[in-house]
């Protein structure tokens, strides 16, 4: 019995050992480090990856378009239809929030009063169809890690 034992926990302190680099492959750092394939910032949101593209050259805050697309683990597109979304936008003491519509196969869009700053945060939350309510927090304009491409 304690052979058994002593088998089985080595057993599982393997497996955790070989699982461990998959749990922290799809962090903030990791995906800081891909380049995204609109050109935008990636996050994980539970069963998905969420790409926040927010426009790049507007100096001062005006209405501007916000874009999420969203794909599976592996890059896949998961579709839109029937979701729903808002982003808040966060900028010194500017705050600004907007419904996201689905617009197309994996794309939710809406407009926002932002400014294109380093300092610009974004909260998006979506709900795909038949799903729960997924979150995401962004620094879409902030210096990252150099991307890697794919």
């Amino acid at each position: 019995m304690k052979l058994f034992r002593t088998l089985t926990l080595a057993a599982w302190t393997t497996c955790a050992l070989l699982a461990a680099p998959l749990a922290h492959a799809h962090d903030d750092a990791y995906l800081d480090t891909q380049t995204a394939p609109h050109g935008g910032q990636l996050r994980m949101a539970g069963a998905q990856h969420f790409e926040l593209v927010v426009v790049k050259d507007s100096p001062t805050a005006k209405a501007n378009a916000v874009t999420v697309y969203v794909t599976d683990h592996a890059g896949n597109k998961t579709s839109t239809a029937g979701a729903t979304g808002s982003v808040t936008l966060l900028s010194g003491k500017t705050k600004s929030n907007a419904p996201l519509k689905p617009d197309g196969d994996n794309k939710l869009v809406g407009q926002a009063a932002y400014a294109s700053t380093p300092d610009l945060k974004a909260v998006v939350r979506i709900t795909l169809a038949g799903q729960g309510e997924q979150q995401a927090r962004f620094a879409p304009l902030a210096p990252h890690a150099s991307p890697q491409v794919r």
